[in-house]
């Protein structure tokens, strides 16, 4: 092909971070290729559509309180669906709220006002409506969950009135602890931490645990409890939410936001340098700097010597079923721990638009299982029985539509862990990701973010290097 204009920046892999990274330096005056081998943009944050329902692969939760979604320019007319406050806890055949519903009245007064000023902070369109639906004074008590058989009232894994009320006094003072001093604490594995909380046992293990399960993806809890801290604090600060949709109309918002030809899919990088990356479709491509946006695994092979953190492995189930079991849009966990499902959610209730009309559709995920070889079939038997204690109903005409395994669906943050992993590898060549600092879309969003500015900060010196250039955009 033939050569054409000059491109300043390459960036390799078309996930969030590597669109996000593409929308800073573009807005910065820069020229930007985005280069991705899959046939599509989005990496992990992807959806299936089958007949009618949106399935996303990862079944990763996000937060209205993320900051770097208000940063991240191409994300402001961004639609988001919330979960209902806080979330459900399932034990002992019994339904409990937890979370934002039991924090006393000046702690809640607190979170509002921080959200406040959030979304007046540079926030716009649809993103500020949800982030104010977030900080809105909750409404009267909904209707009852299960339908058919209300919940009754029960002290369940929180305890007492002391109990939640020593619960609640705890996630208030997260709740108003700044993230950079939460970051400044000592470092234990988060399993460990839980005990420093100064909570009773049947709180942390009823509650926290499953709860920082759900939201850090790792089972075993052995992240870093800053990593911990962050995701609590991420929580109580905001509303539990899923991209409206489907996972995958974030990335493709960021995609359709940059310059026309900026995006190429279906390209494989085999090789990269501070001023070119090689390519098996297009041959050499120039550049003044290369950022590589991919998974850890697939930089360590393009960057020998770039560490590759352990992962969590994640598994999806969607289910669905002509009568959705539960009757709100809430997080339902599992306190007994009774089956290999770490949480679940009538997806449909919370996102109408995931499922076709009269059609309920159920998504649950499973931590740190490995992919079984004879497929399948195993895993739904154990999450069906499963399921149908969680939420008291039968499964037995629920039809399975699809399961996503990912093997390395969460970089591992174990202790220590630095959440600033240094970005720049030299200058011209950079590095960004989810597994560069906080796993999750908070984490890929704010390491684009950092990649950006390295590059920006070492572009004064691109006037004394040859200018790199671009393969012509196909017609």
């Amino acid at each position: 092909m033939d050569r054409g204009d000059a491109v300043d920046v390459v960036v390799v892999g078309a996930g969030v971070a590597g669109l996000a990274a593409a929308h800073h330096l573009t807005r910065a005056g820069l020229s930007v290729l985005v280069l991705e081998a899959a046939g599509g943009v989005g990496g992990r944050m992807t959806s299936e559509k089958v007949d009618g329902f949106r399935l996303d692969r990862t079944g990763r939760l996000l937060c209205t309180s993320y900051p770097e979604l208000a940063r991240t320019p191409g994300l402001e007319t961004l639609s988001l669906r919330t979960f209902a406050p806080g979330v459900l806890l399932h034990s002992e055949g019994r339904h409990h709220r937890a979370g934002e519903s039991f924090l006393p009245a000046a702690a809640r007064r607190v979170v509002r006002r921080g959200a406040a000023l959030s979304a007046v902070r540079g926030t716009r369109g649809a993103l500020t409506a949800v982030r104010a639906l977030a900080s809105a004074p909750r409404a009267a008590r909904p209707q009852p969950l299960h339908r058919g058989r209300p919940s009754r009232p029960a002290p369940g894994p929180l305890g007492g009135a002391a109990e939640r009320a020593r619960l609640a006094t705890v996630l208030a003072r997260l709740a108003a602890t700044p993230p950079e001093r939460l970051l400044s604490r000592p470092q234990l594995p988060t399993a460990q931490a839980l005990s420093g909380y100064g909570l009773p046992a049947a709180a942390v293990e009823g509650f926290l645990r499953p709860l920082l399960a759900a939201l850090l993806g790792d089972p075993a809890l052995t992240s870093s409890s800053r990593c911990a801290d962050l995701a609590l604090h991420a929580f109580v600060t905001g509303r539990l939410c899923l991209p409206e949709g489907g996972a995958d109309a974030l990335p493709e918002l960021l995609a359709a936001g940059l310059p026309p030809g900026s995006v190429r899919t279906g390209v494989r990088v085999t090789a990269v340098s501070t001023t070119s990356v090689t390519t098996r479709e297009l041959g050499e491509v120039d550049c003044r700097a290369v950022v590589l946006a991919t998974g850890a695994r697939s930089a360590a092979a393009l960057l020998p010597g770039l560490r590759v953190p352990a992962h969590h492995a994640v598994t999806v189930l969607h289910h669905t079923t002509d009568e959705p079991p539960l009757a709100e849009p809430v997080l339902l966990l599992d306190a007994d721990r009774g089956g290999p499902v770490a949480h679940t959610a009538v997806i449909s209730q919370v996102d109408p638009g995931r499922a076709p009309v009269g059609r309920a559709l159920v998504t649950s995920v499973v931590l740190g299982r490995p992919a079984d070889p004879a497929g399948p079939g195993v895993l739904d038997a154990e999450a069906r029985a499963q399921l149908g204690r969680m939420y008291r109903t039968s499964t037995r005409r629920w039809e399975l539509l699809a399961v996503h395994h990912d093997a390395e669906a969460v970089p591992g943050m174990g202790v220590p862990h630095d959440v600033r992993r240094p970005v720049r590898v030299l200058s011209g060549l950079y590095v960004c990701g989810d597994h560069r600092g906080v796993s999750g879309l908070q984490g890929e969003l704010h390491s684009a973010r950092r990649a950006a500015r390295a590059v920006l900060a070492d572009a004064a010196a691109w006037a004394s290097r040859p200018a790199g250039r671009r393969l012509e955009t196909a017609a």
